[in-house]
């Protein structure tokens, strides 16, 4: 039986239902079963929200999990707990692991691993490519009655024009949107970081921002002729903000996503602020952190509603793939216990709205996937569907200690950088599963 909570006095912020008042949220028999003024209920345990936000539960449209395959850098346990405590409910799973998802069996193996070990709610993401090599199909069909939410080679671009467009002809049948890691490698060598100035004067090489441009255009123009849903993953060039606008603007049924790390942090990053260049191998993430004239494009492109979500990306590796030489680091950053702080801490600066924030971690996200029909509620506060809710300290304080992640990942560029926001407790299917320590000043 679930206990019976009562979220007193937060600002309820729920852009589904276009909502924002300070209320109260009674959670009961494992739904949010009331929001309004002054609610009072026998027995309830009462959450003072008072200056907090409460939202529906963060929807993270990407993440690795590493398990099964990838242990070393992190488990279904490990990094589903991280989630948890950066307020992320719901986590679509990409299907980056050993054996990967690319048939009924191993998708079905991978479930039993979710039910068993996870800590919130994983929707697993399906191969496109038999083992994301990307020269067959995988088993779609398949993996859509097994219970995909998209299909998707992550860091595999599909390079095949081909066999792109066969392969969103029938995710459409499937009802499966498609989502593209949108890079041409042919045009660059190892690009390590972005192409510019900052890697001109590391000497590494470089990934042009023409290269994901490029890649998305294409990719856009394949969508128009098959009538599917394309999802366009971390974008991270004005140009590619650019190319979504308008494919919106065509009415082509396309959404795409940003990460925290490229709304927050620049390829300067990777020099660090020293005088000696730095080499963050935690600032190497693929697709590249870019320039600041992107990094502002893509927050109008976010505040516009040009990007739909903000996804984590949530890379978390061991030490020893960071420990070496910038070039044969993997890329990747553990992201999913300082997003919501990089996030909010934009809304401090006036860089970006909590409204549109909140949106792109809910019912944005929601939507891309439809998601709703997987979970009803999820992305929103509805009574009596809602299951999840999040309550944030905008004003909390805090200082990145990676170390103290739950993540087995603590590859973050973040380390010592004061944020402001901070998650404060965390409800999943009715149920408080997490609620951050109050440290006493």
């Amino acid at each position: 039986m679930n206990d019976i909570l009562l979220i007193r006095g937060g600002r309820v912020l729920d852009p589904a239902r276009g909502l924002d008042a300070v209320l109260d949220v009674l959670v009961a028999d494992g739904v949010v079963s009331a929001i309004g003024p002054a609610l009072e209920a026998a027995g309830a345990r009462v959450l003072d929200a008072g200056g907090c936000i409460v939202a529906p539960g963060f929807v993270d449209l990407h993440a690795h999990l590493r398990e099964p395959g990838f242990e070393q850098k992190g488990t279904i346990a490990t990094e589903t707990e991280a989630a948890l405590r950066g307020g992320f409910t719901t986590v679509c799973a990409m299907p980056n692991t050993r054996p990967a998802p690319d048939c009924g069996p191993v998708l079905e193996s991978i479930l039993d691993l979710v039910r068993r070990h996870a800590r919130v709610r994983v929707f697993p993401i399906g191969c496109v490519t038999r083992e994301r090599a990307g020269r067959e199909l995988a088993e779609l069909a398949e993996l859509a009655a097994g219970g995909v939410v998209a299909l998707s080679d992550d860091g595999s671009p599909v390079a095949d024009p081909r066999l792109m467009r066969n392969a969103l002809a029938l995710a459409g049948t499937l009802g499966l949107p498609l989502s593209e890691h949108c890079d041409t490698p042919e045009m660059h060598t190892n690009g390590a970081m972005n192409e510019g100035a900052v890697s001109e004067r590391l000497g590494l090489p470089g990934q042009p921002a023409a290269a994901e441009a490029t890649a998305v255009a294409r990719n856009i123009e394949l969508a128009a002729a098959t009538g599917a849903r394309l999802h366009i993953a971390h974008v991270t060039t004005a140009r590619a903000v650019e190319l979504v606008a308008e494919a919106k603007a065509r009415g082509l049924p396309v959404t795409c996503e940003v990460t925290p790390s490229h709304l927050f942090l620049t390829e300067a990053a990777v020099a660090g602020d020293g005088p000696e260049p730095a080499y963050d191998t935690n600032a190497k993430i693929n697709p590249p952190l870019r320039t600041e004239a992107d990094r502002r494009a893509l927050l109008r492109g976010l505040e516009a509603g040009v990007i739909d979500a903000i996804a984590t990306d949530h890379a978390p590796h061991a030490v020893e793939d960071k420990l070496v030489e910038f070039e044969d680091a993997a890329f990747g950053i553990s992201c999913f216990e300082s997003a919501a702080g990089t996030v909010f801490t934009l809304a401090v600066r006036g860089e970006l709205r909590i409204e549109r924030a909140i949106a792109a971690l809910t019912s944005g996200p929601a939507a891309c996937f439809e998601l709703t029909r997987r979970a009803p509620g999820i992305g929103r506060l509805e009574p009596g569907v809602s299951r999840d809710v999040v309550v944030i300290d905008p004003a909390a304080e805090w200082v990145v200690d990676p170390g103290a992640w739950a993540s087995k990942g603590k590859n973050t560029p973040l380390g010592g950088r004061r944020l402001t926001g901070a998650v404060r407790a965390v409800i999943i299917d009715g149920t408080l599963r997490w609620e951050r320590e109050v440290a006493s000043v």
